[in-house]
């Protein structure tokens, strides 16, 4: 069992699970539908490690990253060749904020957003 799972608000959990399937390489995990059919929940990975998506519940004050100005904060993820996962993300429509580029603690990485707004940066180790 992980010790953290994170968790995402999307307006539309289906769409947002296949875009980050397609876009950004995920596995794809469950999609779980409520009484009316909509999805309340849904999950994908990458090592085995889930990522929780969430439905937007004003209710309990969670709101899709898309009905904010600015994000306050994103989700880095390690990848094996992260110059070919910025072009297989470009190519599935995801808007990438930054190229490829070294850092300077040790990695190449690059930025990006999913459709509904949230952050990601994904890299790999240099050297």
């Amino acid at each position: 069992m992980p010790r953290i799972t994170p968790v995402l608000v999307y307006a539309d959990i289906e769409a947002a699970h296949a875009f980050l399937v397609d876009a950004f390489g995920f596995d794809a995990g469950s999609l779980e539908r409520g009484d009316d059919g909509r999805v309340v929940h849904g999950e994908v990975s990458v090592d085995g490690e889930s990522v929780w998506l969430h439905q937007a519940a004003p209710e309990h004050g969670l709101s899709s990253q898309a009905s904010h100005h600015s994000a306050s904060g994103g989700l880095a993820v390690l990848v094996d060749d992260v110059d070919a996962h910025c072009e297989r993300a470009r190519s599935a429509g995801a808007v990438i904020d930054d190229e490829p580029q070294e850092q300077p603690y040790g990695r190449r990485e690059y930025g990006a957003r999913d459709p509904e707004g949230h952050r990601w940066w994904f890299g790999s180790a240099v050297g």
